[in-house]
């Protein structure tokens, strides 16, 4: 059979001038693409990954990709007809082996485990599996306004996944017997690509436990584990706004083999409120006033966001959009505290009596102003 041919550079679809980032970009879209999770059961797809990675493992170490390099330029490819090959030609001696290159591929295992999120399991068994800590779980809770601003606990109700009480996880009915699961062999793990290249992945089948029930419990469908709901009492610190994040320790999915839980993040929404409008610790409100205070003044009742009511003067002759502070009536957080700014909007009567438009005519006369 004749010798297989392997273009690194080429194999990564990058030029050989390549710098590292361009390597390792080329290599995580391939390995992406033909990955054997998204190719099942593809043998040419398996051949491809493993390729990709035999590439990246020589390209991405320096001291490896200079040898490789040497030997390239030294007619290792293409001069005289011969072409660079890991296998040895019939009676003689490999030209490059990946063997005399230390450290093998195994950093190349743990960027497929951050690529495609596999963890590193053990694969000794379910007894001797190392702990891992539970996900953790996202929350956006949308909160009043005022709640927002002031502070407050909120009940809300969380979606976890928990042992089975009927069947304590194992999956099998109470009083029946699990067996060694064929597909994984009773590791709990299933191994995808070849050789070196193998990632390891929880076994869909026993559900990572190793076994499998011979008769499965009724409460979970032989999972193990059930969908359950817990109540929890969140506490909202004052004057928080939207996006704001708070962490819940502990409340977030189980762990394997006796891991910690997870915890539990919770993002807020401020839902709007009718009334104020927030802009940073500042508050902001619009207050209607006849022509009558704003021509003569007048003194009027403004709400703020503690629940206390401020007397606002309007001086005379205050024009429509008028904008006033409260200094001191705005959001507080952190030892800071914000302002209250009232806009002032004068309407105008729709409709007049008979005495009211005389009485504004003799206004205009009086003031000469044109109607």
């Amino acid at each position: 059979m004749a010798p297989a041919t392997k273009d690194f550079y080429q194999i990564l679809g990058v030029n050989e001038k390549a710098g590292a980032e361009q390597i390792k970009k080329g290599f995580r879209k391939l390995a992406k693409q033909y990955h054997p999770d998204v190719n099942r059961d593809d043998k040419k797809a398996a051949e491809r990954f493993k390729e990709v990675g035999e590439a990246y493992s020589v390209l991405s170490d320096p001291a490896k990709r200079g040898q490789y390099d040497q030997m390239r330029s030294a007619s290792a490819f293409g001069m005289g007809g011969e072409r660079y090959s890991t296998r040895p030609p019939q009676g003689g001696h490999p030209v490059f082996s990946f063997d005399d290159l230390e450290g093998g591929f195994g950093h190349v295992s743990d960027l497929f485990s951050s690529l495609f999120d596999l963890g590193n399991r053990s694969s000794s068994g379910t007894q001797k599996r190392r702990r891992e800590s539970g996900k953790n779980l996202e929350y956006v809770l949308e909160i009043p306004f005022l709640t927002a601003v002031r502070g407050g606990k909120i009940s809300i109700d969380v979606s976890f996944t928990e042992d089975c009480a009927t069947c304590g996880g194992g999956g099998a009915k109470p009083g029946t017997e699990s067996q060694r699961c064929p597909e994984c062999g009773g590791t709990g793990d299933i191994s995808f690509g070849q050789g070196g290249f193998a990632v390891k992945r929880p076994c869909p089948r026993c559900f990572s436990r190793g076994k499998i029930p011979g008769v499965p419990c009724g409460s979970c469908a032989g999972q193990g584990t059930l969908r359950q709901q817990r109540k929890l009492q969140v506490s909202v610190p004052p004057g928080v706004d939207t996006g704001a994040k708070v962490q819940l320790s502990g409340q977030g999915e189980k762990g394997h083999g006796g891991g910690k839980r997870g915890n539990l993040i919770i993002t807020f929404k401020v839902e709007p409120h009718r009334f104020f409008k927030r802009q940073g610790l500042d508050v902001h409100v619009a207050v209607p006033i006849n022509i009558v205070q704003a021509t003569l003044g007048s003194k009027i009742k403004v709400q703020t966001v503690s629940g206390q009511k401020v007397i606002l003067r309007i001086p005379e002759g205050t024009q429509s959009g008028s904008k006033f502070r409260i200094k001191g009536h705005g959001v507080e957080r952190d030892g800071h505290i914000g302002d209250q700014y009232v806009e002032v909007l004068v309407g105008v009567p729709e409709e007049l009596t008979e005495e009211e438009h005389q009485a504004m005519e003799e206004f205009a006369t009086a003031t000469g102003m044109p109607y």
